[in-house]
């Protein structure tokens, strides 16, 4: 069985194609060049499959940011939460786990008890807390990403909540000369700060971090403070592409044996 998985994130789509229970396939294309490039829209979105180079999957489910975007033809579509938490199913096999993770535009938080959903929290109103805040302020200190993930001591105080004022605030830093690892420290603290009030209520054993700030150093240590184990997925911002392949997988296999 062929099973094609596609999440469509607010900055960047991504694509998995599993067979025979394995990812055989996965890549990641820009949001404008997926539906520019590779859609049409006919009252529904139509995926020329051919053209992206995963044609004749038996299995198409998809999920992604923004629900009038997600409705694919062809496709079956799950929401994020369900994608995201099978992914981590698929990834670690582990039933119970608070689930962190964080887009572009928004940030889920879901608790996970013996493969149950029991409680969660979003916040899709506030780029501060979310990837694209990181990226902005990268670049604001001309970085790369993977530089910046790399500083927690001595952090610089960042007080604003809101995105925009912090790059003031961190060129005020600039100006009066604090180092660079302490700029960097001082994004990578004020995101922790940011993320904390969303995971109050779930602070326990266990936490699972999947998308682009698992792979932040920085924000796992900090994090390491709240729980017994941090656990950063394999494949982090495929997780959701995965999952709707593991969805897709095991409704397919129920469905074979009825």
């Amino acid at each position: 069985m062929k099973l094609l998985g596609i999440d469509l994130g607010s900055r960047e789509v991504k694509v998995v194609v599993m067979e025979n229970q394995e990812v055989s396939q996965q890549f990641k294309v820009s949001t404008m060049s997926f539906y520019r490039d590779y859609c049409n829209f006919t009252g529904k979105i139509v995926v020329d499959l051919k053209k992206l180079g995963v044609e004749d999957a038996d299995i198409k489910i998809s999920t992604g940011y923004g629900k009038n975007n997600t409705d694919l033809e062809e496709f079956e579509t799950i929401n994020e939460l369900k994608a995201h938490v099978y992914g981590v199913f698929y990834q670690t096999e582990l039933k119970n786990f608070v689930l962190l993770d964080v887009g572009g535009q928004d940030v889920k938080v879901v608790r996970v008890e013996k493969g149950l959903i029991t409680d969660l929290e979003l916040n899709e109103k506030c780029a501060a807390s979310c990837g694209r805040y990181l990226e902005n302020m990268a670049e604001v200190l001309e970085v790369p990403l993977t530089e910046l993930a790399e500083y927690s001591q001595d952090p610089v105080e960042l007080n604003s909540t809101c995105a925009v004022f912090s790059e003031s605030e961190l060129i005020g830093q600039i100006a009066e000369g604090a180092k660079l690892e302490r700029l960097c420290a001082g994004v990578n603290y004020s995101m922790y700060k940011r993320l904390d009030p969303l995971l109050t209520k779930f602070k326990g054993k266990r936490l699972v971090i999947s998308g682009g700030v698992a792979q932040n150093k920085a924000i796992r240590d900090y994090l390491k403070q709240d729980y017994e184990e941090v656990i950063s997925l394999a494949e982090p911002q495929f997780n959701g592409a995965i999952g709707c392949c593991y969805y897709g997988q095991l409704t397919g296999e129920a469905e074979n044996r009825e």
